[in-house]
């Protein structure tokens, strides 16, 4: 690989690790209470999906070890979020599914981060934005398949 490339290289991963710390700080700072980003990212999958999931089903979307996963889960059970339950045709296994509760804070979270992400949207203006969306997709499906 030529210095050039390898530079670029190093610049691009620099940005978009930099840009994700910023992000999940920003993020953090206006989620509801004691709700974490882990928290409202399985919230949102869950509601997104509208069907139970395993928690092993879960660890692989967030690619996220099982362990981690459950640390996660028992968090959002213990909050009411979600409701966990065996598998009735497999009972070592379990199911997850959102909880009301889990909903409403969904949708708390959405307003409290929706403002924060159509500002930061707006400064960049919406053609960079959809500019830059295939290229972060694209990177996302290497880096899954890789």
């Amino acid at each position: 690989m030529s210095e050039d490339v390898n530079a670029l290289a190093v610049t691009l991963f620099s940005e978009i690790l930099t840009a994700d710390q910023l992000l999940r700080n920003r993020l953090s700072r206006v989620l509801p209470k004691g709700m974490e980003i882990s928290h409202f990212s399985v919230l949102n999958h869950l509601a997104f999906v509208g069907q139970e999931r395993t928690p092993a089903q879960l660890a692989s979307a967030f690619h996220v070890t099982r362990g981690a996963m459950t640390n996660t889960l028992n968090k959002l059970e213990w909050a009411g979020y979600v409701h966990i339950r065996p598998d009735w045709d497999d009972a070592r296994r379990k199911m997850v599914a959102i909880s009301p509760a889990g909903r409403q804070a969904r949708e708390q979270a959405i307003s409290a981060l929706t403002p924060m992400i159509n500002q930061v949207v707006g400064e960049l203006g919406s053609d960079k934005v959809r500019t830059v969306l295939p290229v972060l997709r694209e990177l996302r499906t290497q880096l899954e398949s890789g």
